[in-house]
């Protein structure tokens, strides 16, 4: 009986025990889902989640302050994008400078690591306007400042290393985020970054327009952009003809022969800064005795008849007030066009934008970013193409400079990239981009030739081609 009353009991606290262990299971707390943990930082708000297969995505907006410095004074949504991957994988922070895309797509930098990747619209950039906005608030303080808090607010979910990384404008962006706040990221990638530092001083452009490619092909493109000004009345008609056709006007630029003009000498520059030396065979090869519709076409593919009229101006009205503030313009001279034919030369960035926002040029502010880097860049890497005009004034590093580099891909042009550089330095960017990371596997630690992106090329994803804008736009 007794026996029998032990086992009773011993049976009791065997299943009471189960019961509390089955409890306790229960009772642990289920993973917060990556929307819910992103929705639950203050000022973020979902606008769509789209599938990709491997990732989630994210289209957000945040709510940022229209003055860092005096927050209270008003506040603007900003649209961000996240390709998430993994919270325990490191992450790419990305502009481009400009709008942000709503689609899902991954970097170069975000490929190399197999991270997650963080992506900004440029303040003023619309829909990221404040309303009614106030353009002194537009420079690269306060979007760095942007970024930083972007950086901030998503740091404690994403908590393993940040690379920041941009093309152009963006890598501008990217650069400019590091010198204003430099403990932030553990690697910068900027990619094709003009570094205007002067803005007077523009002979480095000339320089590069006497000797990029051939003789042949310089020839070609000089020849058709001669001739485009000196047929200029009768395609000035026929631009006439397009623009009533398409409801084009040129209240901000002044005139459509203001308009026609810089168009055409936008067209040597767009040629290099989009195309290669193989597209020199689609160039009419006789400029003198080829066609109207031959020279327009020629010059409407690579510059664009639509770039300067008011709603060509209208989405980059942001870029050119930056580029008349802050970042520098370039200005180049056209020896082989006589003089008579050129009524206005380049423009100022002045002219690209409404008079009734007021501009001011601040030449210190250029200069302060490219003495920062030079003395004190830290886990950067500059990537230029050997064929791209915006490379002509570029950024450089100093005796301040650790673990940083600039380096060159030939033949190349606005869409160089790290897959283009010579396979030595190619390896090394790509091991030093891993190992700012921190996912640098052991044999690249050991041997840096035998760097590889982390993940396999995805044709959804990754994006190999220039981000064509229109001609003299970084």
């Amino acid at each position: 009986m007794r026996k029998a009353l032990r086992w009773l009991l011993a049976l009791v606290v065997l299943i009471g025990t189960v019961s509390t262990a089955g409890a306790a299971t229960a009772a642990e707390p289920k993973a917060v889902d990556i929307k819910d943990r992103l929705l639950s930082i203050p000022g973020m708000s979902l606008i769509e989640e789209k599938p990709y297969t491997g990732y989630r995505f994210f289209v957000l907006n945040y709510t940022q302050p229209v003055d860092h410095r005096h927050p209270s004074k008003g506040t603007f949504q900003q649209r961000i994008t996240v390709l998430h991957k993994d919270v325990n994988r490191p992450t790419v922070f990305y502009t481009g400078g400009y709008n942000v895309s709503t689609s899902p797509s991954r970097r170069e930098p975000t490929q190399i690591v197999d991270g997650n990747q963080v992506s900004m619209e440029y303040r003023y950039f619309t829909p990221s306007r404040p309303a009614p906005a106030d353009w002194s608030k537009l420079d690269i303080w306060q979007a760095a400042s942007d970024q930083h808090r972007i950086f901030e607010a998503l740091k404690p979910v994403y908590s393993e290393n940040w690379i920041s990384t941009g093309g152009s404008k963006g890598g501008m962006t990217a650069t400019y985020y590091e010198r204003f706040y430099p403990r932030d990221m553990d690697g910068v990638v900027a990619y094709v970054a003009p570094n205007d530092v002067v803005n007077k001083e523009d002979s480095a452009y000339d320089r590069f327009f006497a000797r990029v490619g051939t003789d042949e092909c310089r020839d070609k493109l000089n020849g058709v952009q001669r001739e485009a000004l000196v047929r200029r009345a009768p395609l000035e008609k026929k631009y006439a003809a397009y623009a009533a056709e398409n409801g084009y006007t040129f209240d901000t630029i002044g005139s459509l022969d203001r308009a026609y003009e810089a168009v055409v000498l936008d067209y040597v520059w767009g040629f290099w800064q989009y195309s290669t030396l193989a597209d020199c065979a689609d160039i009419p090869a006789d400029a003198k005795n080829a066609t109207d519709e031959a020279i327009w076409g020629s010059v409407d593919t690579i510059s664009g008849f639509s770039a300067y009229t008011d709603q060509g101006l209208e989405t980059y009205t942001p870029y050119y007030y930056q580029a008349g503030t802050q970042l520098g313009a370039p200005t180049i001279h056209f020896p082989h066009i006589e003089k008579k034919y050129i009524r206005y030369g380049y423009q100022p960035p002045r002219n690209f934008v409404p008079r009734s926002i007021p501009m001011r040029f601040e030449p210190w502010a250029m200069r302060d970013v490219d003495t920062w880097v030079r003395q004190n860049a830290r886990h950067m890497l500059f990537v230029y193409g050997e064929n791209d005009p915006w490379g002509a004034e570029r950024f450089r590093l100093g005796h301040g400079a650790r673990d940083s580099y600039v380096m060159t891909a030939p033949g190349m042009n606005h869409g160089a990239n790290v897959a283009g550089l010579v396979p030595d330095q190619k390896a090394l960017a790509t091991a030093r981009i891993l190992d700012w990371a921190d996912v640098a596997p052991a044999k690249v630690r050991e041997n840096p030739s035998a760097a590889r992106p982390l993940a396999s090329f995805d044709a959804g994803l990754d994006k190999r081609d220039v981000e064509r804008e229109p001609a003299l736009r970084p």
